[in-house]
């Protein structure tokens, strides 16, 4: 991986990240080309991954998870989604299920689920968004109502990654249909009767890992797995997303710095005009800029780190990052396309698919309009 030298990182840290690049760069990238044109999620690099104590990354210790501190979760994303993306999102979305569990379920909760998702098994999947509530949650229409033994979960959630892999979904519903302020948080085992996930949706890219609609029939869930009381899911979930932007912005950051490293060695290997394209200047301003942009992007990862570990709020900050680092790989990726001209456009080369990956990071988990608006509003309101 073509870092710059990273002094934000220790040593063990260091040694961390260089691990999980290697998994990635020789279990996930070389069939990333092939999982991405078949759609297909590669289950045994979710495995490996158990194998290295990463689906427990964001679980405590005494649950036999990793318990990472927020720079090694930070470089985990970034190493991972150098080798592919969509592993690394899938990786990232269990994360915010085991962390949900872990800051909000009982102690009995915890014990019950915790260990065996450091194990891999069961996946988690985290269900907040709805048709026709993406950007603005407030309006969601799943409700939860108070039986005697528990509640009644009821609605649609769209766009749920590890839709179809999950065995534990995170669910947010409102225990008043009328009342905005009355959304919590849930936990929904999938074998639950009334569970039912929808068709797989076709993406532009992101394509190996699993989307799609689910529905909450009427499913029955008992009292104590209501991880918030009542009308405090909402604030759960931003804070949850708080660290999941930082995950999403170091994702960014490891796909363009995969997408510049290609580009630099398509430079000094193509030729044009007599000479290796990277002697040209526009090309060579290119890199520089993109270069900078990656530089950015992932100092702007490791300070929103750093606020995290330190106990400060990192809200702010980690929306800055969320919105500079997708833009700028958006912009990366489409510089390393243009550099590989024609062969960029084809699907032989990783480009074309970190240029379509890339897309996602400026939508999920907040889009970069929403992620202007908290800067905007800290700023001036």
């Amino acid at each position: 991986m073509h870092l710059q030298t990273d002094s934000a990182l220790t040593d063990e840290q260091r040694a961390f990240r260089d691990a999980v690049e290697e998994f990635a760069l020789k279990e996930l990238r070389p069939e990333a080309q092939e999982l991405d044109a078949n759609e297909e999620f590669p289950e045994d690099a979710w495995d490996d991954l158990a194998e290295l104590d990463l689906t427990g990354l964001t679980v405590p210790a005494e649950y036999g998870g990793f318990d990472a501190d927020k720079t090694t979760y930070s470089v985990v994303n970034e190493a991972l989604a150098y080798g592919h993306l969509a592993v690394a999102t899938a990786l990232s979305v269990h994360c915010l299920a085991t962390s949900c569990i872990a800051e909000f379920g009982s102690d009995d909760v915890k014990e019950e689920w915790l260990p065996e998702m450091v194990d891999g098994r069961p996946v988690g999947a985290f269900c907040l968004s709805e048709p026709g509530a993406g950007s603005n949650p407030a309006e969601m229409t799943t409700t939860a109502e108070k039986t005697e033994d528990g509640y009644r979960i009821s609605g649609e959630k769209q766009w749920i990654t590890n839709g179809q892999r999950a065995g534990v979904y995170i669910v947010f519903a409102k225990t008043d249909v009328d009342d905005r302020g009355s959304i919590t948080q849930f936990l929904v085992p999938a074998e639950y009767d009334g569970v039912k996930v929808g068709k797989k949706e076709h993406k532009l890219g992101l394509r190996a890992s699993d989307t799609t609609g689910m529905t909450f029939d009427g499913v029955e869930i008992p009292e104590k797995y209501r991880l918030t009381p009542e009308g405090e899911g909402l604030s759960a979930a931003f804070k949850i997303l708080t660290g999941g932007r930082l995950g999403i912005a170091s994702q960014a950051v490891g796909v363009a710095q995969a997408a510049l490293d290609e580009a630099i060695a398509y430079a000094g290997e193509r030729e044009q005009f007599g000479k290796p394209i990277g002697d040209i200047g526009a090309i060579r301003q290119k890199v520089a800029d993109m270069a900078t942009q990656v530089e950015a992007s992932r100092l702007l990862c490791r300070e929103t780190a750093r606020q995290a570990d330190a106990g400060e709020d990192p809200r702010v900050i980690a929306s800055m990052a969320k919105y500079f680092a997708s833009e700028a790989a958006m912009d990366v990726t489409n510089e390393a396309v243009q550099i590989h001209g024609g062969y960029g456009y084809m699907s032989e080369f990783d480009v074309e698919r970190f240029y379509r990956d890339a897309k996602i990071t400026t939508i999920y988990e907040g889009t970069s309009e929403i992620q202007k608006t908290i800067i905007a509003r800290d700023l001036l309101d």
